[in-house]
């Protein structure tokens, strides 16, 4: 049986509405929309048809790092994701090289990712 989670008040302050996780629907809509869309925040056109796919051809399996997972090899997930690395999107732009280049980026799987966003980008690119 799948365990639920408890329902909380959501996470902005003076805000009381019940919430199964963090915001709520109002304010979640809000923060989304603040946050622009994938475009505004510079992931365009050349993102989509040049880097992406260059990058996830190139690397089919996750290439995580080992010190990523504590073990020898990485993970070998398939990749889902485009990462720019060992510089960041905003580095790559802010030393006039071009983001876009796949060169530039690794393939990494979902949990990776998300693992590699959490330790170098918290709060994101706005922070």
């Amino acid at each position: 049986m799948a365990r639920r989670r408890a329902r909380t008040v959501c996470t902005v302050p003076g805000c009381p509405t019940i919430t199964d996780s963090g915001r709520c629907p109002a304010h979640r809509a809000e923060a989304d929309r603040a946050r622009g869309t994938t475009t505004q925040r510079g992931y365009g056109q050349q993102h989509r048809t040049r880097f992406r796919p260059g990058v996830l051809a190139r690397d089919p399996l996750c290439v995580c790092t080992a010190q990523d997972h504590g073990h020898g090899a990485p993970c070998g997930q398939p990749s889902r994701h485009a990462d720019h690395h060992p510089l960041s999107r905003r580095d790559l732009v802010d030393a006039g090289h071009d983001p876009d280049d796949p060169a530039h980026g690794r393939g990494l799987c979902h949990s990776c990712h998300s693992r590699e966003t959490a330790a170098h980008q918290p709060g994101g690119w706005n922070a």
